[in-house]
Formats: structure tokens, sequence, C-alpha cells
């Protein structure tokens, strides 16, 4: 009976995860705007209500890989050893999801696809940043409580932090760069840490 809530959850996870990849795939092939949610529960052979269970729309299908990331990042966050800084916790937790996709054979392909449509599409793109500062938020209220340098609030630290990803993304989406995104980040990490002026 104890698993019951735990097989249905996961049941659910398997439906979204099943819906977002069909999404992406249709959208790398038919472009988003041709892209409609008939065709993404068709692909996921699901029904219209099932996706409408699951998602508000095709947008927050195609991103629901970004949500997933994200929130295992603040997870991540609050797990980190007591005595790390707010810029430490932010940072070990970042390497600790990135450690973890490289043992379960991840890569950033998915992402890579996901945020250059988002940078193609404006109604993908502000939901992208309406999830980012939620982001912000949540990340912000877990490194509350930890050392900060010279008092800098948790907002500002998260801000920074979020901001040298959001820059490391850019890099790396303009495929001008030969180094993983992991690289592009602490590159960006490395430089926003130090102090200006």
């Amino acid at each position: 009976m104890d698993s019951t809530p735990g097989l249905r959850e996961r049941k659910k996870a398997e439906t979204r995860q099943a819906v977002h990849e069909a999404a992406l795939r249709l959208a790398i092939e038919h472009g988003l705007d041709n892209v409609t949610v008939e065709a993404i529960a068709d692909a996921a052979n699901i029904s219209r209500r099932t996706f409408s269970n699951h998602f508000d729309g095709k947008e927050d299908a195609l991103l629901y890989g970004d949500e997933q990331r994200l929130g295992t990042l603040v997870r991540r966050v609050h797990e980190q050893p007591a005595g790390s800084s707010a810029w430490q916790a932010l940072r070990g937790a970042l390497e600790q999801l990135y450690d973890e996709s490289d043992e379960a054979g991840g890569s950033d392909r998915e992402l890579h696809l996901r945020t250059r449509l988002a940078m193609r599409h404006p109604s993908l793109l502000a939901r992208q940043l309406a999830s980012r500062v939620r982001l912000e938020s949540e990340l912000s209220r877990a490194v509350t409580g930890r050392a900060r340098p010279n008092g800098v609030d948790p907002e500002v630290i998260t801000a920074a932090f979020l901001a040298a990803l959001r820059i490391a993304m850019q890099w790396w989406c303009a495929e001008q760069e030969s180094r993983t995104l992991r690289e592009l980040m602490g590159r960006a990490l490395d430089q926003m840490s130090r102090p200006f002026g």
C-alpha cells in the first residue's frame, strides 16, 4: 500500500518526460509554430485530456526538462555542507548536478536544443524567464543563513550566480566556443566571483 503513491508519482513523471521528449522532437523537426498540442499528445501516445492534466500548453511541455534540472539544482544547494558559504553552496550544487548527469551518461544536447528554441520564440522565452524568476527566489531562500562575503544579500549572490550561467549559455549557444557548457559555466562563475574594480 505504501508503494502506491510512489508508483503513481513515477508514472506521472514518466508521462511528463515522454510528452516533453515528443514536444522537443516535433519542435525540432517541424518548428515550434507548426506543432500542436494534439500532435504532441499523439506522438507521446496519450490523449489530449491526459496532456492537459500534465501541462498547460506546448511551451510548458518543452520546458519540462528545464524545470526538472532547476528543481534538482535547488535541492542540491540545500544538501551542501553546512560550512559552505552561499557562493560555495551554489557552485557545489552545480558541480554535483553535472557529476550526476555524467554518471547517468547525460549530455547537454537537449539543453542546447531547448535554449536555441527559446531564443527564437518569444512565447517560449517568456515562460523560460518566468521560470528563472521562480528559481532565483528559491535559490535565494536556499542560501539564506549561509556565510556571505561583506554581508551581501542572498538575492544579490543568487542573481550574480544565475547571470553567470546565462552568459555561459549565450557563449555556448553562439557556437563560437569549442569548450563544453560545464567549462564555460566555470569560466563565467570564476569571473563573476572576482571583485569589481
